[in-house]
């Protein structure tokens, strides 16, 4: 490929944000879409070219958007239609790109589509959704589990057939084997697309079409009690089959309908499954979500093996991408501490690939302890003594030291971190050692450098502290990243590869400017680029 191939999805730095926890316009101490209007100055600033929005649709909140109403509005909590389009104008006059959460797996048993499928038997729309009679001694139709607890199957008594959810019994699971859901859901995309919606994240992507003959799926022996009740089987016939990448390809098949539209998939996968969702000949998801760093141990050599099998697994011509965090998984500050969270930056924004930022990582925000009495997220509340709930890491973003940081002039939905008053945006832009001034200027090297934009990526070195790579460009220019993974010193003394590099960027300032010769001795936690000259 040569520059003039690449597309904005794979040139730029998107940023997700959960609407919820970004900015309140009104007071009532939940965000909304003015208040994200408001803040788009600042994601200008930062570097920012692609924002992300989890669920804005009509809801009962039930799993906070991800069960919903209506596909073609917007909740009232958030704002109107006309508040919509003047975001999404107000993304593009700043030259980015606004991607929708696209939540094709399940509807709320709200949705009118589900009202009718649940009135009788024969209603036009019951194959709309998976109902099945109960076993003879009255038990569901099989031993599927819901990721929320319990089991996947809910009895309906009006019409004596159990209906099946793979999250919550609220969010009943469209069935998408038949023709008339799929044309209704690429008729949502359309109704986006037409306004000008740039691309959708697809939920659960992986969920969407279940085994035709709904087998029992296996125990797992590796479960431990610790784990989510889920994890007790092996999902290998409730998720992850072959006829999935046919409805991805067509769903692709829509968006290529209108110019440079994307589609980021939500794979929780094993790499050899996860690229699969390419498609074949790239026809199916733009970006499958790459998860490898929120859940690999912070090891630079189980990394570096991960970002090898990554890289030599991705088809011909697709597109590598890196998240470091989520609105479903603890922050990257609380699970590898702050230090090793600048280490992480730099490991995200200069590996080959589009990266994610979760909005607030750039500021080193951490998870919430949320007391019991306030926890809000479903799955904390179904699982109480397993302590998995999502709420510490969707908490208010944090923008200056004021009361309620600057979120909201009420009660904010969430509570905010003890350490607001000095850990926010407002601070951190004035100081040169902080995390958002860290990310900043990562962001800028990375934008102007064709060689960590779109270079190649050379794996060099990799022991139990360090990590060691380069990124070049089809030119001269060619930068190599060493990274610290660990909390003690370490020597970057590679053999067979003599360098001389000036540090053009450290997540230790003081390094910045100097030149090193076939050695380099790091401090814990610390990580440099280096030109090579």
């Amino acid at each position: 490929m040569n520059d003039q191939q690449y597309l904005w999805w794979q040139t730029g730095i998107i940023y997700q944000i959960y609407p919820r926890s970004f900015q309140d316009s009104n007071g009532d101490g939940v965000g909304d879409l003015k208040g994200i209007i408001k803040r788009l100055d600042y994601l200008q600033w930062l570097g920012i070219t692609a924002v992300w929005l989890s669920p804005i649709y009509p809801s009962p909140m039930a799993d906070f958007g991800y069960d919903i109403s209506d596909y073609e509005g917007i909740h009232t909590l958030f704002g109107t239609m006309e508040d919509f389009d003047e975001l999404l104008k107000e993304v593009h006059n700043r030259g980015m790109k606004l991607i929708l959460d696209l939540v094709p797996n399940h509807t709320s048993n709200q949705h009118p589509w589900f009202l009718e499928s649940r009135s009788s038997r024969n209603n036009p729309k019951r194959d709309w959704y998976i109902w099945r009679d109960a076993k003879e001694d009255g038990t569901p139709p099989n031993n599927w589990l819901s990721v929320f607890g319990g089991s996947a199957w809910e009895w309906d008594e009006k019409t004596g057939q159990y209906y099946y959810h793979a999250f919550l019994k609220e969010q009943p699971d469209l069935n998408w084997r038949n023709p008339e859901v799929q044309e209704a859901m690429f008729n949502v995309m359309r109704f986006w697309l037409d306004k000008g919606v740039d691309g959708f994240r697809v939920d659960v992507m992986w969920h969407m079409i279940k085994d035709a003959r709904l087998r029992d799926e296996p125990v797992n022996v590796d479960y431990q009690p610790h784990m989510a009740t889920y994890e007790q089987l092996l999902h290998v016939y409730s998720t992850d089959q072959p006829e999935v990448h046919d409805i991805v390809r067509k769903m692709r098949g829509v968006l290529d309908e209108y110019k440079e539209r994307m589609m980021i998939g939500e794979v929780y996968l094993p790499v050899h499954r996860l690229i699969g969702y390419y498609g074949v000949n790239n026809t199916g998801a733009h970006l499958p979500f790459n998860f490898q760093l929120l859940s690999l141990p912070w090891d630079a050599r189980q990394i570096a093996a991960a970002i090898d099998e990554y890289e030599g697994a991705l088809p011909a011509n697709s597109w590598p991408n890196w998240v470091l965090g989520n609105h479903d998984q603890p922050r990257i500050t609380s699970r590898v501490g702050l230090q090793q969270a600048r280490v992480a930056a730099m490991l995200l924004l200069t590996l080959r690939g589009t990266p994610t930022v979760y909005y607030g990582d750039e500021i080193a925000m951490q998870d919430v302890a949320i007391p019991f009495e306030e926890v809000q997220d479903p799955q904390g509340l179904n699982m109480p003594d397993k302590n998995l709930s999502r709420d510490p890491a969707r908490t208010p973003m944090q923008w200056d030291s004021s009361e309620h940081a600057g979120f909201t002039t009420g009660k904010p939905w969430l509570r905010l971190h003890r350490s607001y008053r000095r850990r926010n945006v407002t601070i951190e832009k004035e100081d040169r050692y902080s995390m958002l001034c860290l990310y900043k200027r990562l962001i800028e090297l990375r934008q102007k450098e064709p060689a960590l934009m779109t270079g190649a990526y050379i794996p060099v070195y990799a022991d139990q502290h360090a990590l060691a790579y380069i990124r070049q460009d089809n030119g001269a220019s060619k930068y190599l990243m060493v990274l610290n993974l660990s909390n003690a010193p370490c020597y970057f003394t590679p053999k067979n590869f003599p360098f001389t590099g000036r540090v053009v960027l450290a997540t230790t300032p003081e390094l910045e400017g100097l030149t090193f010769t076939n050695t380099l001795a790091l401090g814990g936690a610390e990580a440099v680029i280096m030109k090579i000259e």
